[in-house]
């Protein structure tokens, strides 16, 4: 390398002039080298960091970095020094600002150049990085042999992240270092849908070789940041950023003069809050949003890699296994769901030892945060994962008595399905058909009476069972979807929860009983309609006959589908009556009161033997009333009166038992082609922005905003 470069100097007693500071940047972008024993770099992260340049130049320095990196390897260089300030802030048992604020200026400046290099790579391998440091260099002894740069930094950041407690002192560089590790992960906005063995991401697939332990403590340190929402101070006159008390660098990013690093554009646009609610989650946000990406990641196993047999996510059971992709297995995904609570270890009950360490936190903490963050979709996302993936979660979930306090915001958001994505729609939903897939939480639902429900306006509701309430929500939303979204998928998650909780049904309200016996009634005008332009079709003479035939098999199809709708949702009915019908008068009154919309279907032969049993109720309290001797008119009150009276002495005469219909949710084949994207359209939607020509992991729309007079700055707008 030839003689070291001369260190630019600072000013009088190493304070940072701007004239000093500016020619340490310089140096940083510029063509000489560095060698990492200089002591350049300590200058350089002692910096207050209190310039301020506008975008331009800033594009400018890091268009300079990223050409000259590749001689001086700078990059490499300053995230072996963040490593070791990290070391310096764990090694000490009092660790001092100076130790904080070169480990912040650290990552700080590292995820700027970081972003821009992966942002505007041409290789598929990252060789922009040019991560391949010499390690023979003076003052890399320390530096393990047989350790990559990306490994030694991975196992730094994370082992910090989770061996030390946020405390007020480490906030600032625990949020410095979240933020660095999505720009560290963000490589994966760069490829394809399909995880392929080609792919290659430094530095994610760095920290999944971790060791168990690292891999244990962080997914538990996140979660605990997610339950606890720790604050990060907004006063801005912490010594850690400034000697003299001047203004802090949180302060100067919300400043309207762009800084330096320029956060607003290069990573967290939220990073500052003019608010103390804004400061309270930020913490929790990043953890959460770090946790999902890590879970949820899949690294192909290319083809020259031999398959283990005990350490893969197989994505398709149904294929050839010669063609299958196969992936390594996820340690954090692993970690997080064989989580435990911290009140109860099963291990300990059943005595069968787990494998490497466990995470345990307390559950009950874990629920509440939960039930709290859930009109977070980043939250549903955590709740589906352990739910899905976690059955120690899954079953303290279920022997909760309080289960309004997870089901009242997915119902009330489920209620808003118009201003939701779809993806958080069928999140909301696969969440509820898992947990009604047991009998005891569908019980549960029905015994749970909830006061009142503020934001349902179409009328009051006042002490209705939760569970009544979850049919009305359901069947909104089947209603909402039939006639704007038109999602099958929809459609048949909304029943197939039904049909779980038919058979347990418990004194259903009469608002609840009426909008089922009307979600028949609106499926079968929607069925009539297309059976009537069907048989229309057919009898019309049309000169194409190809396009006859394509259009005949449109319709059959979607007559398929509503067949099949209309059969779940007689079968639902069926359920309730034949198992449970002493318990639900109103569910007798409203299929008594609107009798005439079965009467189309009575000799159907899809629908035949299961409009028998309904027919079998009906005739039984039709001639129970026919018997009764009344003066005047029947009321609602006198019907009411009379049908649970009959009830108790109703004993199922004449039914028919038909197998009980349970749904169970499965993940479809590549859960990870859905899993991947939506985690990161979830992280571009809270303000983390990204070169969108740079985005391959799905379409996004590029807009310019050419208001802007400095920089002409393109702006994400994913459809999520």
């Amino acid at each position: 390398m030839g003689a070291a470069p001369s260190t630019p100097r600072l000013g009088e007693a190493g304070a940072a002039s701007p004239g000093a500071a500016e020619q340490m940047f310089a140096a940083l972008v510029g063509g000489k080298a560095y060698p990492v024993s200089s002591e350049f770099w300590r200058q350089l992260l002692e910096l207050p960091l209190t310039l301020h340049w506008p975008r331009d130049r800033v594009l400018q320095a890091c268009h300079a970095f990223a050409q000259n990196n590749y001689q001086t390897k700078h990059l490499a260089k300053i995230l072996i020094h963040l490593v070791w300030c990290l070391q310096d802030c764990t090694s000490a048992s009092s660790v001092s600002y100076g130790a904080y604020r070169k480990a912040i200026n650290a990552a700080y400046i590292s995820s700027i150049f970081l972003k821009f290099i992966i942002e505007n790579a041409k290789a598929d391998n990252w060789q922009e990085l040019c991560l391949d440091i010499d390690k023979d260099e003076k003052g890399m002894e320390t530096f393990p042999s047989d350790q990559s740069v990306e490994y030694f930094l991975m196992k730094g950041v994370l082992k910090y992240i989770g061996s030390v407690d946020v405390s007020p002192e480490s906030c600032y560089l625990h949020h410095e270092l979240l933020n660095l590790m999505l720009v560290l992960m963000s490589t994966q906005l760069c490829s394809g849908p399909s995880p392929e063995p080609k792919d290659v991401h430094p530095f994610i697939d760095a920290a999944m070789h971790q060791d168990s332990s690292i891999v244990a403590l962080v997914v538990q340190k996140l979660l605990l940041n997610f339950v606890k929402r720790p604050q990060i101070p907004l006063n801005g006159s912490h010594p850690i950023f400034s000697d003299d008390g001047g203004p802090g660098v949180l302060q100067r990013v919300g400043s309207a003069a762009a800084n330096l690093v320029l956060l607003p554009y290069y990573t967290f646009n939220y990073l500052v809050s003019a608010s103390a609610e804004g400061a309270t989650s930020q913490l929790a946000d990043n953890s959460l949003v770090v946790l999902l990406i890590l879970i949820h990641y899949r690294k192909c196993i290319s083809t020259n890699e031999s398959i283990p047999t005990d350490s893969i996510y197989m994505s398709d059971s149904n294929t050839n296994v010669k063609d299958a992709p196969a992936f390594h297995e996820n340690p954090y995904c692993r970690a997080l769901n064989n989580a435990n609570d911290i009140q109860f270890d099963r291990a300990d009950v059943e005595g069968n030892a787990q494998n490497g360490p466990i995470v345990r936190l307390s559950f009950a903490s874990l629920f509440d945060a939960l039930g709290t963050c859930l009109k977070d979709e980043s939250s549903v996302l955590l709740l589906y994962s352990l739910v899905h993936g976690n059955c120690n979660f899954q079953e303290y979930v279920l022997v909760r008595t309080d289960l309004d306090t997870l089901l009242m915001p997915i119902l009330e958001m489920l209620y808003n399905a118009s201003r939701k994505s779809s993806n958080q729609i069928y999140m909301l939903l696969i969440i509820l058909l898992i947990l009604s897939q047991d009998s005891t939480f569908n019980a549960c639902v029905h015994k749970l009476v909830v006061p009142t429900v503020p934001w349902y306006q179409e009328r009051l509701m006042h002490q209705t069972s939760l569970g009544s309430l979850m049919v009305v929500i359901l069947i909104r939303t089947i209603k909402y979807n039939l006639s704007k979204l038109r999602d099958v998928y929809l459609h048949t998650n909304c029943l197939a929860i039904l049909a779980n909780m038919a058979p347990h049904v418990h004194r259903l309200s009469a608002y609840a009983s009426q909008r089922l016996v009307s979600l028949f009634d609106m499926l079968s005008r929607k069925y009539a309609k297309l059976a009537e332009l069907k048989n229309d079709k057919a009898l019309k003479v049309i000169s194409d006959q190809m396009e006859t035939d394509l259009i005949s098999d449109d319709m059959s199809t979607e007559l398929h589908i509503y067949t099949d709708f209309l059969r779940i949702v007689l079968e639902i009915i069926n359920a309730i009556l034949t198992y449970a019908l002493p318990r639900n008068p109103e569910v007798v009154y409203a299929i008594l009161h609107r009798q005439e919309v079965f009467e189309p279907f009575k000799n159907h032969p899809r629908f035949n033997e299961l409009l028998e049993n309904i027919y079998t109720v009906l005739d039984f309290f039709n001639s129970r009333m026919d018997m009764q001797q009344l003066d005047g008119e029947w009321s609602v009150d006198k019907v009411l009166e009379l049908i649970n009276k009959h009830c108790r002495s109703w004993r199922g005469e004449g039914m028919k038992m038909f197998t009980q219909l349970r749904f169970t949710y499965e993940q479809e084949s590549h859960p990870e082609e859905f899993f991947i994207p939506y985690a990161w359209r979830l992280i571009l939607s809270r303000g983390f922005s990204f070169n969108p020509g740079a985005i391959n992991l799905f379409p996004v729309e590029i807009h310019v905003d050419v208001s802007c007079s400095n920089f002409s700055r393109k702006h994400i707008n994913t459809k999520i």
